[in-house]
């Protein structure tokens, strides 16, 4: 990861970013993911399953949701960017989720964000 720009701070909500943005200056670029960004599709199971060795597995199979994706790349292109990535979502169980499904489709390793 590790680019060379700013570090970037990205929160859920968009209203929290322009606040965080104002107060930290132009020493960080601030983000908002909008909330939850994949899901368990509404269709079908959501869940692969895998058998080996008379061991099942069960893997949820996650999707971005509607008009997501074209942010998402946005936010990709900012990870890459920065410095140093600050996950500051709501610290609560679906922030933690936030924060997790970020990290898998951002590419980023749970333990390298700052968070």
């Amino acid at each position: 990861m590790a680019g060379s720009g700013k570090p970037l701070l990205i929160v859920e909500s968009p209203t929290k970013a322009q606040t965080i943005r104002r107060l930290l200056g132009k020493k960080y670029e601030v983000a908002a993911s909008y909330g939850h960004v994949r899901d368990l599709p509404e269709k079908g199971l959501g869940i692969q399953i895998s058998e080996e060795s008379g061991q099942y597995r069960f893997v949820p199979v996650y999707e971005v949701q509607p008009g997501k994706k074209a942010h998402l790349q946005a936010l990709h292109k900012q990870v890459a960017e920065a410095s140093q990535v600050w996950l500051a979502t709501d610290e609560d169980r679906e922030g933690e989720a936030i924060a997790w499904h970020l990290c898998a489709i951002l590419g980023l390793s749970p333990q390298q964000p700052v968070r």
